[in-house]
């Protein structure tokens, strides 16, 4: 059984995620942890509960969801698993962060694997299926649980609102494309935990959210 615990992360308020089943083992997905208190947050409730590292995964790659990249590669080392078209979405990063006031941005490591749709992640005694759903970012993926029936789903779709699409690779046709042909068919209990507020579900955005109507 896979449990989920979620962090609040640096200025744009994003939602780290730590995964872990009763193998201990755990994988931690778009680490954004940026100042000491916020690493020290993430480290201290890995070591108190005895969890082991296995695997980093971003869902896609703008600066609020890998400012903790290189710590968390560092500190456990991991390498760095994403899809291949958010590389240029993660180059950038170095190229922008100041104007956001993050100075001391520890630019994130390379990946080492690419993540792709119909992939399968493995950690202890679970496993996760990939979901490719660009529009937010051009290689955004998500973590699917169909046992479980939850999605970890970064920046696609929220609490009665949508990723934003004015960045760069930013398309809000593909973007809604996504949400209604890999989230919206899931079964209505499916929760997402979304990559910036709070967790919501599949049947409660096909009735309430604006976006989709």
């Amino acid at each position: 059984m896979i449990k989920i615990q979620s962090f609040t992360f640096n200025g744009f308020q994003e939602n780290t995620y730590v995964l872990f089943d009763e193998s201990k083992k755990c994988i931690i997905i778009d680490p954004g942890c940026y100042e000491q208190n916020e690493k020290l947050e993430l480290e201290r409730f890995i070591v108190d509960n005895e969890l082991e590292p296995v695997k980093l995964i971003n869902t896609h790659c703008h600066i609020d969801h890998v400012l903790g990249n290189r710590f968390v590669a560092e500190k456990w080392s991991l390498d760095l698993e994403m899809h291949e078209l958010d590389l240029p979405t993660l180059h950038s990063v170095k190229d922008y962060c100041q104007l956001y006031g993050f100075h001391n941005y520890e630019e994130s490591p390379e990946p080492s694997t690419f993540l792709k749709e119909g992939d399968m992640i493995h950690f202890g005694n679970s496993s996760l299926d990939i979901l490719f759903t660009p529009g937010h970012a051009p290689g955004h993926i998500v973590l699917y649980s169909n046992e479980q029936h939850f999605v970890i789903g970064g920046d696609v779709l929220f609490q009665m609102s949508i990723g934003r699409t004015d960045l760069p690779g930013g398309d809000y046709d593909t973007l809604i494309n996504s949400i209604k042909d890999k989230l919206l068919p899931l079964d209505e209990q499916t929760k997402v935990y979304s990559g910036h507020g709070p967790s919501t579900t599949i049947e409660f955005e096909k009735t309430n959210n604006p976006f989709l109507k």
